[in-house]
């Protein structure tokens, strides 16, 4: 069994142990030793935005293609999970979409206990991960690694969306990551030139030629050493060879919400009784580990449009071929584009503080994740419930660290969730039948006239439904006195040294919108923590419907 030693070991190269792996190896005197399970991000499906679409919807190389346990309110359905593996992990298959969250998603953090965590304390981690194109102002970055775009699709689609959603009494907005998230407007998007710029390309690339960064493929990582009540090293199996590796400083456990608790129990570190029903010795008793799981349930909406080309039309035939060798060889066309350009954000009820519903309007007629071809050009809504009451969790499904971890997401628990998405049905349905969109469509193919009433809506729902692929949660931040949390607000591991979770995991409640954003402000914060840097000042910029600004923590 080789072994060797080194300063930090981040386990997980994905969207938040890329940002690790770049920030702490710029210290030359910091040896850093990142393990991924999975390989180099060197597909031109990855480069390439058209190609997340094939990405999404298949298990394979770039994806760990999870299922989850029977939902009892979906019909008993185990729903497909894409969750990213390599280099740039979600971030290197996801939609592109570069969401925050909404200002009081973090303020509700630090009411929790989390000091330091609060809107005006994070935004300076947000603006330094990122470069606006076009440049930075008060809410955006303008010299970080990650380059975000702004939506430039020429589609009558993506207009007659955003017109449509005034002409229904909504408000629009330029910036959801701005002054004002609420209404309809253009998204903004990780892709750089016509390509997908993810964490990998961001932050990973750049660092990799340090000689005090070692970056290993196909590292699967099978549970963490712990002595003392210390974390020291890792184990992981490379080549069908079992290895260790020691860690002087820290381990960072970043491989995600589904994997950081997986290896926590598999290294005993969760609730005791839970982890000896699974043959499990329990080292270290936590109880929140596996618990709290949240995501972001969907439904999709869609309309033909046979006289608006979509992305069927770019890609069925020797259009698919001439969209990939225009891409491939001149870096051009459609290929250039992640067919998800505009979007929304409402209240499903007037009484909400902040929109709980997200609209993403998508040039095509998707069906089964896109697993399912549809022949006919059209569009799709999806429609998200953003604050899931729901909660689930992620255990151990055997000791064998190679098997798959027992997913059980528990969506549509709650009344309140069930409402919240019936509602966002009705918004979508109102919003396409204005002016804007039924120039446009020649009329709704999914769900169709015959589901109407409530009841038809929620049995539609419940057999249609399906992730949008943001799980958080399971390694939630806490207080001391909060006997679930796994992680304090230094996301150190509770009672055990030298071990941090820094990925989606900690979040403790889900915020309203895309989650990859979110995960990379917490890795850029993590790492002036482990660094033993100050915070940056926080930042007091208005916000609606909060003038004036609110106070940092």
């Amino acid at each position: 069994m080789a072994s060797d030693r080194w300063d930090y070991i981040i386990i997980g190269a994905g969207s938040a142990g890329c940002v690790l792996a770049a920030r702490l190896s710029a210290d030359p005197a910091i040896k850093v030793l990142l393990l991924e399970a999975g390989g180099k991000d060197s597909s031109l499906l990855v480069k390439m935005p058209a190609g997340v679409g094939a990405l999404i919807s298949a298990k394979g190389d770039y994806n760990w293609g999870f299922w989850t346990q029977p939902e009892p309110h979906l019909d008993g359905r185990k729903l497909w999970w894409p969750r990213g593996r390599g280099w740039g992990g979600s971030s290197s298959i996801n939609g592109m979409v570069y969401i925050r969250g909404h200002a009081r998603d973090y303020d509700q953090w630090r009411q929790m206990g989390l000091a330091g965590w609060g809107y005006a304390d994070i935004l300076p981690y947000f603006k330094r991960a990122e470069t606006l194109e076009g440049g930075g102002d008060a809410y955006h970055g303008e010299v970080g690694p990650l380059h975000v775009s702004k939506a430039c699709s020429p589609s009558a689609i993506y207009a007659g969306f955003i017109a449509a959603g005034a002409q229904a009494g909504h408000k629009l907005t330029g910036d959801f990551n701005g002054f004002q998230q609420e209404g309809f407007g253009p998204y903004q998007l990780t892709i750089k030139n016509g390509r997908r710029a993810s964490a990998a390309v961001a932050y990973l690339r750049g660092a990799l030629a340090r000689p005090n960064l070692t970056a290993m493929t196909g590292a699967r990582t099978t549970r963490i050493l712990i002595e003392k009540r210390r974390a020291v090293g890792v184990e992981y199996v490379q080549e069908g060879q079992t290895r260790r590796a020691y860690a002087d400083a820290e381990v960072l456990l970043s491989a995600g919400t589904v994997q950081s608790p997986q290896i926590l129990q598999l290294s005993g570190i969760g609730d005791p009784d839970a982890l000896k029903a699974a043959g499990v010795a329990p080292i270290h008793p936590l109880a929140g580990v596996g618990a709290n799981l949240q995501d972001h349930l969907d439904v999709i909406l869609s309309w033909e449009t046979p006289g608006v080309k979509t992305a069927w039309s770019y890609n069925k035939g020797l259009s698919r071929l001439t969209t990939g060798l225009n891409y491939l060889l001149f870096g051009q066309g459609f290929g250039r584009q992640n067919f998800l350009e505009a979007g929304a954000f409402l209240k499903s009820r007037a009484d909400l503080d902040r929109p709980d519903l997200q609209l993403h309007c998508v040039l095509a007629i998707m069906k089964d994740h896109g697993k399912q071809a549809v022949a006919k050009d059209g569009f799709s809504v999806h429609v998200c419930q953003l604050r899931p009451e729901s909660r689930g969790r992620v255990g151990l499904r055997s000791t064998d660290p190679f098997d798959d971890p027992a997913i059980f997401a528990n969506y549509l628990a709650t009344e309140e969730d069930r409402r919240s998405l019936r509602a966002g049905v009705a918004i979508v349905r109102e919003v396409a039948g204005q002016k804007a969109l039924t120039a446009l469509h020649t009329g709704e193919v999914e769900p169709g006239a015959a589901v109407a009433g409530d009841k038809e809506v929620d049995a539609w729902i419940r057999r249609s439904a399906e992730t949008i692929y943001h799980p958080v949660g399971t390694c939630r931040m806490g207080p001391e006195s909060d006997a679930m949390a796994v992680v304090d607000a230094s996301l150190k591991v509770m009672g055990l040294a030298g071990l941090r979770v820094v990925d989606a995991s900690v979040m403790p409640s889900l915020v309203g919108g895309n989650t990859n954003a979110p995960t990379i402000m917490i890795a850029e914060k993590a790492a002036d923590m482990i660094l033993g840097k100050g915070a940056p000042a926080p930042l007091d910029v208005p916000v609606f419907g909060d003038e004036p600004a609110m106070a940092a923590s």
